[in-house]
């Protein structure tokens, strides 16, 4: 089974976007080894300590580089991704002799509370992150508008429209991963 690294792009504890990647992680159980990446103890990016990365930042390029492919959960501040998520991204696509996104595939998915939910973020993440993947998922594009019902404290889908949807995401993304990985 392939290994996905699930970078949740909120770092706050009762994040809807890890609650999001809890359900999704579980629907792919048995398709896809999915594992959430931490991204919370990163230190900012600075070019000048790419050479002598902390630990923090070596164990995340690490698993990153151990995963065959990437899933990006990302919430939308201020019409775009998280500081964090961009951070993650820095972190793991530097210095260019040693970029952990190499040969994978991504997809990227989002909630928020709203009718255009992450849509304008996903958008700018999918600018920023083209270039370091062999392939994005293009569709189907899921910007959840996320309630308190959509899931349980268990990660179960609770609402029978979004478990379709999202299947077809988890079995499309699983597809992208098998026609690319190793």
């Amino acid at each position: 089974m392939h290994k996905v690294g699930v970078i949740v792009g909120s770092i706050r504890k009762d994040s809807i976007n890890r609650k999001y990647a809890a359900a999704l992680m579980k629907l792919a159980q048995g398709k896809l080894d999915c594992r959430e990446l931490r991204i919370d103890d990163l230190p900012l990016f600075n070019q000048d300590d790419e050479a002598s990365p902390v630990p923090a930042v070596v164990r995340f390029k690490t698993e990153v580089k151990a995963a065959d492919a990437i899933l990006f959960v990302t919430p939308e501040h201020n019409r775009s991704i998280p500081a964090a998520m961009k951070n993650a991204i820095d972190w793991a696509s530097r210095p260019p002799s040693d970029r952990s996104f190499k040969g994978k595939v991504a997809a990227i998915t989002g909630a928020s509370k709203g009718r255009i939910s992450t849509a304008i973020a996903q958008q700018h993440l999918r600018t920023i992150i083209n270039g370091h993947f062999l392939a994005l998922l293009g569709g189907p594009e899921v910007f959840l508008d996320y309630n308190d019902a959509l899931f349980d404290d268990d990660g179960n889908i609770l609402d029978e429209t979004t478990k379709k949807l999202l299947t077809t995401f988890v079995d499309n993304f699983s597809r992208l991963v098998d026609a690319f990985a190793d």
